[in-house]
This record gives C-alpha cells, sequence and structure tokens, in this order.
C-alpha cells in the first residue's frame, strides 16, 4: 500500500458516519400519528448507553486479555489499572445520564410507554456482556420471571453469553493472580501468623480499653464487648482456611482463602512501592462495583418515580426487580470487605530488613 493511500485525508462527518448515528432515531410515536416530544430524548440516551457499553466492554477485553497470562507482564498490570480507570470514568457518566432522563416527568413518558412494549433495558446484551466479563455468575443473579437472564435474547445472542461465561471472568483473572503473589511467606517471615498476632493484640487493646473507661455504662460496655467477640468471630473464620472454603460453599464469599490473604497484604503494605499500582488496581474493582450499583440503584428510583409500581415493558416487577438487583449484584463484594480485616499501622507487623528490599526499589553502590 502507498504512503499516498494510507494516509489519505478523510472529512469529520465520515470519519464518525455522522449521518448515520443521527438518522437512527425513529420515533414510534411519530409511525402512530401521536407525537411525543420526549421520545427522543428517551431514545438518544439509551443509544448513548450503548455506545458507552460498548466502551467499557472494549477496555474489558483488553484486561481479561492481558491477565489471561500464566505470567502477568508488570507493565500490563499499569495498563490494566488506566484502563479500568476509565471505566470508571465513564460509569461515573452512565449516572449522570440519569438526571438527565428525570427531566422527563411521568406524564411525558406515558406519551409514548404503550409503543415500547415488549422492549427493556433487560434486553440490552452489551449490559449483560458486561456484567459476565466483571464475574456476575449466573447462579448469583436475581431471576427474571423466574428464567435464566438470557432467555430474552435470539438464539446467537444466548450463545454467546453462555459462551463467554465458560471463559475466566476479570473476578476469575484477578483472583488467580493474587494468588499467585509471592509475598505471603519470605524466609523467615510468615504473614499469617504474624498478622494473626497482631490481630490478638489489636483487639485485647480495645477490650481493655472498654473495660477500664469510666464514660461506659455495664450494660453498654457489655454491648461493644458482644460486638468485639463478633469481631474476633469474623477475623477467625475468614483466616481459617477451611471455614473460609465452607462460607464459599454456603455463598458468604467468592473470593478464595489464598486471594484473600493476599488482598489483605497489599492493603496493609500498600506504602511499599511493589504494592502501590496493585492497591490501586484492587481499589478501581471496589470503585466499578460502587458505581454499577449506584447506577442500578438510580435507575430503580428513576422507574419508581416515572411508573411507580406498574409491571416493567419487558413484563418485570419493575422497581422491585431493579432495587434487588442492586442489592444483591454485587460482584467485587470481597474486595470491599478487605476493610474489616485491616488493622492500624501503628499494629502492623514489621517487615524484615531483606524482605522490604525485595518490595521497594532497592540500589547499591559499588566502587569500581
Amino acid at each position: 500500500m502507498s504512503t499516498e493511500n494510507k494516509y489519505s485525508s478523510i472529512h469529520y462527518n465520515s470519519y464518525l458516519q455522522v449521518d448515520k448515528i443521527t438518522s437512527a432515531q425513529n420515533l414510534r410515536s411519530d409511525e402512530m400519528g401521536l407525537h411525543a416530544h420526549d421520545e427522543m430524548l428517551f431514545i438518544i440516551t439509551h443509544q448513548v448507553y450503548e455506545l458507552w457499553f460498548k466502551q467499557i466492554n472494549f477496555e474489558l477485553k483488553s484486561v481479561v486479555r492481558d491477565f489471561s497470562a500464566r505470567q502477568v507482564n508488570e507493565k500490563n498490570v499499569g495498563i490494566a489499572l488506566s484502563r479500568l480507570n476509565r471505566v470508571v470514568e465513564i460509569m461515573k457518566l452512565l449516572i449522570q445520564q440519569i438526571g438527565v432522563m428525570e427531566t422527563m416527568t411521568p406524564l411525558d413518558f406515558l406519551d409514548f410507554r404503550n409503543y415500547l412494549f415488549p422492549a427493556s433495558g433487560f434486553q440490552s446484551f452489551q449490559f449483560r456482556e458486561m456484567e459476565v466479563m466483571l464475574g456476575l455468575k449466573e447462579n448469583r443473579r436475581t431471576t427474571y420471571n423466574n428464567k435464566p437472564y438470557h432467555c430474552v435474547f435470539a438464539s446467537d445472542k444466548k450463545e454467546a453469553l453462555e459462551n463467554l461465561e465458560k471463559t475466566s471472568s476479570l473476578f476469575d483473572l484477578i483472583e488467580d493472580w493474587l494468588e499467585r503473589t509471592p509475598f505471603l511467606e519470605f524466609g523467615d517471615f510468615n504473614f499469617v501468623a504474624e498478622y494473626q498476632k497482631a490481630v490478638r493484640s489489636m483487639l485485647d487493646k480495645e477490650k481493655d480499653a472498654i473495660m477500664r473507661t469510666d464514660i461506659l455504662s455495664d450494660e453498654s460496655k457489655q454491648m461493644r464487648l458482644i460486638m468485639l467477640g463478633d469481631t474476633n468471630t469474623y477475623f477467625a473464620n475468614i483466616m481459617d482456611e477451611k471455614r473460609h472454603i465452607e462460607l464459599i460453599k454456603s455463598g458468604h464469599l467468592t473470593l478464595s482463602y489464598k486471594a484473600t490473604l493476599a488482598a489483605l497484604f497489599i492493603h496493609l503494605y500498600r506504602d511499599e512501592p511493589i504494592l502501590h499500582i496493585p492497591f490501586q488496581l484492587l481499589s478501581k474493582l471496589v470503585e466499578i462495583d460502587d458505581h454499577l450499583t449506584t447506577w442500578r440503584y438510580r435507575h430503580a428510583q428513576m422507574v419508581m418515580r416515572m411508573l411507580g409500581k406498574k409491571v416493567g415493558t419487558g413484563g418485570s416487577s419493575g422497581h422491585e426487580y431493579l432495587a434487588t438487583t442492586a442489592a444483591n449484584h454485587h460482584i467485587f463484594a470481597d474486595f470491599h470487605n478487605v476493610s474489616t480485616l485491616l488493622i492500624p499501622r501503628s499494629e502492623l507487623p514489621s517487615l524484615p530488613d531483606h524482605f522490604r528490599r525485595n518490595l521497594g526499589f532497592y540500589f547499591s553502590a559499588v566502587n569500581e
């Protein structure tokens, strides 16, 4: 191919296919002979959602590809972080778009709602693709009219989602990556043993502080001691491998024992240079979960405002179904829960010098 052909000029309009995009809004109300002004807003908002879903999925596919390698290139971890940060920023826009939609009143929506049957946002293939790639498993989903979530799709889309579910999700790949963390045992340093000592010391100090204070009544002291006991039980359950596995089998946890320990280590020692980016990466996963939950919740509240308790156009229970997904469809909840296991920096076990050098940027000067 010649340079002239390779770098031929192109016009803004043709490059972005503006005419195709701006001619893709076909108002059903006009087809019915009863023009509804706000249907244009409704269509464009949802089309923009689909474009952003496409960009999110494009970013997620690249991150999944990089983390699918048995040995993840450290440079790719930084690239993944920047792309997940982009996903977070896009999700912020998705939430803000609900405010634009809410400029439409319930009566405005009712002007054209009946023309949408049986279309529904539940039929967004790209949104389901995003959920699966992130790691939302079918057995953890709220069912749609007691049917599989992909029942609303044509056979080719349904097959594509089923095939995607058979591959490793971002959650699966991050879990595998964490399980390969080499720092939990290093020479004579055993992170779990040292951490458990620190936890016992911290809880003993808290118990002593409760017992010694003159501010609390005996009843309040007893209540706080019970709460402290519950905290101790939580620590014990998570840190005991057999109990941890039981909690996974019962559906109370999803992240493996070893991956949980690695995530905890990264959070506790995040000030070490080599752990900066891994900590930020785990934080981005939590942010994605937070923003996705916020979007679901805002969507549910908007539907309540627009429809009250009416059934959704796709046949779901409307607000009730959406509110349930906001409450239950958390993907990275166990990464959130790592915060429960954190202890103050003052209680952190000191890392041996030879170990710390492996976590930082170490240079030795050699006299020539």
